[in-house]
C-alpha cells in the first residue's frame, strides 16, 4: 500500500510517521494543500498504521490483523470518516457537514476505545463544515483526549475559521517540483506527449493531469476551445453552448478549462495589454460562474452571460477596437 505513494505523499506520510514515533503528533491535524494531491490517501495510512495490532519493525501497518481486517471493511469502531451525508429526502448528497454529524463525532470520541488503542476521526472535506458545526468541532478541539485524534482534510484552509486552524498542527501539501511529478506520470503509463499536454493545462498539477488523463478531461478542453473558438466567429450561439455544458455532470470542469484557456493565452505573451486585461477579467468571471454552479442560480443562464462576454470581447478585438 505504502509503495503506491507519490513521492510528494511519502515526505508528508514520513514526516506524520516521525512525529507518531516520537510522540509528537498533535490531537488535532490539518492536511491540507491543493485538491487531489492524495491528502486523505496519507491520512488513511497513519490511521492505519495507529490502529494495527501486529505493526512491522519500521512500524507500518501489517494489512492483516483484525484491525486492519476492519478498517479495509469500513467497521473499524475506532475509526470514522466524516464526510458529505445524503439530505432529509435521500435525493442527493448535502453540500456542507452539519452540526449533527459533528456532534455524532464528539460522542463517539468521549467513549472508550473498543480496542484499547487510538480512537481517531476524519473529516473531509473540512472547509464544507457549516458555522454551527465549526461551533460544535471548536469546542472537540479545545478538550484533547489522550490517545484520540482529529484529522481535517482540506484544499481550502482559509474557509476554515481562524480559531480552528490554530488547534491544529498543519501538513501542508505543495505541488511537486515539475521533473518529480512529470516523471510520476509517466510512471503510471501514460505517453510522453500526453503527458505533457495535460501536465500544462493542469497547471502543474500531477494529480489533476492524472485524472484527465485516466478520464475525458483532455477530451473536454480540448471540446471548450473548440466551443470558444466557435463562439469567436460566430459559427455558434451562447445559449446553444451553454445547454451543452451544463448538460452533464462537468459542467464545473468545463468552465475551469475555460478559464484555464483564457489565463494561458493571457499569459502567452502574444496578445496585446488590452487583449491580456480583457482574458484576465474574464478568467475571474469563469471562476465565478462556476462558484455559482452551486446555488440556485440556473446555471444554463449563468454560463449564458459568461458566453456573451467572451463573444463580445472576441468581437471588438476582431474589429480592432475597445469600445463598450
Amino acid at each position: 500500500m505504502s509503495a503506491a505513494f507519490a513521492p510528494w505523499q511519502r515526505r508528508i506520510y514520513d514526516q506524520a510517521k516521525a512525529s507518531i514515533d516520537a510522540g509528537r503528533l498533535g490531537h488535532g491535524l490539518l492536511f491540507c494543500g491543493p485538491a487531489q494531491l492524495g491528502k486523505r490517501s496519507v491520512a488513511e495510512r497513519l490511521a492505519q498504521g495507529l490502529l494495527c495490532r501486529e505493526r512491522s519493525a519500521q512500524g507500518e501497518p501489517c494489512g492483516h490483523c483484525r484491525s486492519c481486517l476492519l478498517l479495509a471493511a469500513g467497521t473499524h469502531p475506532d475509526y470514522q470518516l466524516v464526510s458529505f451525508v445524503p439530505n432529509k429526502e435521500g435525493t442527493r448528497l448535502r453540500t456542507e457537514i452539519v452540526i449533527e454529524q459533528i456532534r455524532n463525532l464528539s460522542e463517539r470520541l468521549s467513549l472508550t476505545a473498543q480496542y484499547g488503542g487510538a480512537q481517531i476521526a476524519i473529516i473531509d472535506p473540512a472547509d464544507s463544515i457549516n458555522t454551527a458545526a465549526c461551533n460544535a468541532l471548536l469546542k472537540t478541539l479545545e478538550e484533547p483526549v489522550p490517545g484520540r485524534y482529529l484529522w481535517l482534510v482540506s484544499s481550502h484552509p482559509a474557509r476554515l475559521p481562524a480559531t480552528i486552524r490554530s488547534r491544529c498542527q498543519r501538513l501542508e501539501f505543495r505541488l511537486p517540483q515539475p521533473e518529480e511529478a512529470l516523471a510520476w506520470l509517466k510512471a503510471q503509463g501514460h505517453g510522453e506527449a500526453a503527458t505533457r499536454e495535460a501536465f500544462e493545462a493542469a497547471r502543474g498539477h500531477p494529480g489533476l493531469a492524472h485524472e484527465w488523463l485516466g478520464g475525458d478531461g483532455l477530451k473536454l478542453r480540448r471540446e471548450v476551445a473548440a466551443d470558444l473558438g466557435k463562439l469567436a466567429r460566430g459559427e455558434t450561439s451562447a445559449p446553444e453552448i451553454a445547454q451543452r455544458w451544463v448538460g452533464d455532470e462537468h459542467a464545473a470542469l468545463r468552465l475551469r478549462h475555460a478559464s484555464d484557456i483564457a489565463l494561458a493565452e493571457a499569459a502567452s505573451g502574444l496578445t496585446d495589454p488590452a487583449r491580456q486585461r480583457s482574458l484576465a477579467a474574464w478568467f475571474d468571471r469563469a471562476n465565478r460562474t462556476r462558484d455559482l454552479l452551486r446555488t440556485t442560480v440556473r446555471a444554463d443562464l449563468a454560463v449564458v452571460e459568461l458566453l456573451m462576454v467572451w463573444r463580445a470581447d472576441e468581437g471588438r478585438r476582431a474589429g480592432g477596437g475597445s469600445k463598450a
